[in-house]
């Protein structure tokens, strides 16, 4: 997974910009591997596709990943810092049917794939799309070896569901562990690999931009030229023209 230009950053902050985070994920995945297709990409687990966007991270910004979060308890921010590699944990790989048995119910399952992220329809509302995602996820449900549909699950059937799958797919529920340096309160919170690459393509296509301006207002260059030169002569010449 190679690290996305000073072009390709641009070109994703654009083409992500109206999108969901679902497709946003798939289009930097896109730009990063030239040779993926949309329908293979599309095909990832949610845990392939986060492991691959963390290699896609670590590659353009470093193996430490910061940011700012509040305490729960005592509203205090705090800055937490963390290597890649402690977010790299066990990757599935799409196989046969998970299975799930409670009392009198046998359940085979399949993993939420990045397509079906994609395919979640906001409007359905948080409840509505767990439904339909849960549905989708079910291959086959029986009741005393009679076959049932998703629907008539019980809640909390439909609960263990939800955590067997967790379960098949660590890589996509990552929580951190963290403790508030002021009240010494310890919670988990989640952590989202996809809002938090967008975060900084976001803040890498500003800073970009920003220096095409400068330099293209000061020598004259097209943006193409400004974007081809390396990180640090741009920040060569930028420093000329402040001197």
């Amino acid at each position: 997974m190679r690290a996305l230009t000073a072009a390709e950053v641009l070109d994703a902050s654009e083409r992500g910009g109206p999108q969901f985070p679902a497709q946003r994920a798939l289009t930097l995945l896109g730009l990063a591997d030239e040779e993926a297709l949309g329908r293979e990409l599309s095909q990832l687990s949610v845990g392939e596709r986060d492991a691959k966007l963390l290699a896609l991270r670590e590659g353009m910004f470093g193996r430490q990943l910061s940011g700012l979060t509040n305490c729960p308890a005592c509203v205090e921010q705090l800055e937490f810092e963390i290597e890649a590699a402690a977010l790299n944990l066990d990757v599935r790989t799409p196989g046969g049917p998970i299975t799930l048995s409670q009392s009198e119910y046998a359940i085979d399952l399949r993993l939420p794939m990045s397509g079906d992220l994609v395919a979640l329809d906001p409007a359905l509302g948080l409840e509505g799309n767990r439904r339909w995602l849960l549905d989708r996820c079910v291959l086959r449900a029986r009741r005393n070896d009679l076959e049932i549909e998703c629907s008539e699950l019980p809640d909390d059937v439909q609960s263990s569901v939800a955590r067997r799958l967790a379960e098949a797919d660590p890589q996509a529920d990552l929580h951190l562990a963290l403790t508030c340096p002021k009240c010494q309160h310890s919670w988990r919170t989640a952590f989202d690999i996809v809002s938090f690459l967008w975060a900084e393509i976001e803040n890498s296509a500003g800073k970009l931009l920003r220096e095409v301006h400068a330099l293209a207002a000061a020598y004259g260059w097209p943006e193409s030229e400004v974007l081809a030169l390396t990180a640090s002569r741009r920040k060569a010449y930028l420093e000329l023209i402040e001197a």
